[in-house]
């Protein structure tokens, strides 16, 4: 019996970092080898940093990417390294090089590459159209990266005509609810169709808007998943594999393949010998960590903040804390991501705010641990009142002055983050967003947005699990069971601008994420009126969208970095 063993590193990298992320690629080489590993895979871009967007039109940052390889190369005696970079030759590639014994063996270039979504590949990088096979250790395996995976006629169906035994793809994959799954089926489905192993090795980690959460997998010939990286943290995922179980699989399925092309060929490029095939002991695996629901998307909010926080050079950070939903799931998340002794609550109550509000922000915090300051907006509130009115007079007092009480809290939060130098984390979710249902340079104002991307009803969602997991109700039962309000007026509830949430977010989900109709959201079963006003909402909105901080997407769609609308638009779809 043939048995190949194989390593996948996922690993947590930060853009631009090249020393660092270097220096990371070379300790999990070190291990790999140490566990006599006959092949180490990294992420898609694992010494520059995934996406480095537009970085790679700096020429010395590209130049210098290209001496971390060297580096990566020379330490790579005795094991082979697969690991992604920027290569340069007449234009740009996203590439991996397969390196082994101290030098450079071959490079593959990412054929297919993505321009949708979050992806804008096109227009960095050229596509590659060779498709070569290395021969490691008495092995054929094919390299590729990410898209070329996903689609059925992509290169592994040259791989496969060329003989390829396995299938090695590094990828940065980001996450969105629920993906994890369909990743899994997709893999299952392209090993059994080519009848060789498929080993997927998936970035860790935040970066901006992004989170990529692990999950990597070696799938056999027949489609059954022979090892699982856990979600969402770093780790060295290694299994042997039974090479001749490929070629039996072959022989007994006979049948041509779906898009198998007559007479592909792919040049064979020798990297290292047969080595010696004693027996060696597979360590123990870690242990791996996977969620599902709430608590894979918790898990992923928890992970994008402690990353941006970290990678942007902070250590605390700053939340104002109304005794609402939202802030009372951001300041749970933050101190679940990066410790109460780094989270400060703000509360600035207002002469609307009730006493029950300002009492379940100090619940809040004495349940999180966190400390709590207060700075009341009153007097600031009466002062620019003052100011104003000789042009408010004889007005109607209204969305103005709701406002303006806001923005004076902004000022205050965002003063305190100039003084001290801590991030201020914005509490808005994503029905907010969509709906302009917030005030700019007011709850808007801050460095990043955590729940950027969670519709309300999943909010409350998020804060039961996070009851659930205890120890005791964090965020207090009374914040739960309170009509949402912004309270920025007597007796203010968020349902007397909006409509109720459970049916809001399902017309934003249609609208948004699924790109449906007015026909086809009304055929869903929503009533016209909430639709017309949901849709118009959301379209009047971009300008205030474009000047939110950036936030960690968890659903396909997010708004920013997925879809993107023209702020000057007249088009109505009703």
């Amino acid at each position: 019996m043939r048995t190949f063993r194989l390593a996948m590193a996922q690993i947590n990298v930060t853009v631009g970092d090249l020393a660092g992320n270097t220096g990371k690629i070379v300790r999990y080489v070190e291990e790999a080898r140490a566990q006599e590993a006959d092949l180490v895979a990294f992420p898609e871009l694992a010494i520059p940093g995934y996406p480095p967007e537009d970085l790679v039109f700096k020429p010395q940052f590209v130049r210098d990417n290209l001496k971390r390889l060297d580096e990566i190369a020379a330490a790579s005696s005795g094991i082979a390294v697969v690991v992604g970079f920027v290569d340069s030759r007449s234009h740009l590639y996203n590439a991996a090089a397969v390196a082994t014994d101290g030098r450079l063996a071959g490079v593959y270039h990412k054929a297919l590459l993505p321009n949708y979504g979050v992806f804008d590949e096109a227009r960095y990088f050229q596509a590659g159209s060779d498709c070569p096979i290395f021969e490691i250790n008495g092995t054929a395996v094919g390299v590729s990266i990410c898209e070329d995976i996903w689609h059925p006629t992509g290169p592994l169906v040259a791989q496969h005509a060329a003989g390829a035994e396995i299938a090695v793809n590094i990828n940065g994959s980001p996450f969105h609810a629920g993906k994890s799954s369909h990743r899994e089926r997709m893999l299952s489905t392209r090993a059994s169709d080519h009848g060789m192993f498929v080993a997927y090795v998936n970035l860790v980690g935040g970066q901006d808007e992004l989170v990529f959460d692990g999950a990597s997998l070696i799938i056999g010939p027949e489609g059954e998943v022979i090892a699982r990286g856990g979600q969402f943290r770093e780790s060295l995922v290694v299994a042997d594999l039974d090479v001749d179980s490929a070629s039996r699989v072959r022989n007994r399925e006979r049948r041509p393949r779906s898009g198998d092309p007559a007479g592909t060929e792919s040049r064979r490029i020798f990297v290292s010998g047969r080595r010696d095939d004693a027996p060696k002991t597979l360590p123990a695996p870690a242990r791996r960590c996977s969620y599902e629901g709430a608590a894979e998307v918790y898990e992923a909010l928890a992970l994008g903040t402690r990353d941006y926080v970290a990678k942007c050079g902070f250590e605390k950070v700053l939340i104002a804390l109304s005794g609402g939903i939202d802030s009372s799931l951001v300041a749970a998340i933050a101190v679940d991501a990066l410790g109460a002794e780094n989270v400060t609550g703000v509360a600035m109550p207002s002469r609307f705010s009730s006493e029950g509000s300002v009492l379940d922000a100090r619940a809040l915090a004495d349940n999180l641990g966190i400390a709590l300051w207060e700075a009341g907006i009153e007097d600031g509130f009466q002062a620019l009142l003052g100011a104003l009115e000789p042009y408010f007079r004889d007005t109607e007092f209204g969305i103005a002055e709701e406002n303006l009480q806001s923005r004076i809290r902004g000022n205050l939060i965002m003063a305190l983050s100039n003084k001290l130098g801590w991030l201020v984390l914005t509490t808005g979710n994503k029905s907010e967003l969509a709906t302009g249902y917030a005030t700019l340079y007011g709850d808007m104002s801050g460095g990043f947005a955590v729940i950027k991307d969670v519709p309300k009803t999943m909010v409350y969602e998020l804060a039961r699990f996070r009851n659930e997991r205890g120890p005791g109700d964090v965020i207090p039962e009374t914040v739960l069971d309170k009509p949402p309000s912004a309270e920025l007026r007597p007796n203010q509830r968020d349902d007397d601008s909006l409509p109720p949430y459970d049916v809001l977010d399902p017309i934003l989900e249609a609208y948004v994420e699924d790109d449906l109709t007015f026909d086809e959201i009304l055929a869903q079963g929503h009533e016209p009126e909430a639709v017309k006003q949901a849709i118009s909402l959301v379209d009047r909105s971009e300008y205030k969208r474009r000047q939110a901080p950036p936030g960690i997407k968890i659903t396909p769609r997010n708004f920013g970095r997925d879809r993107r609308m023209p702020i000057a638009n007249r088009y109505r779809p009703y």
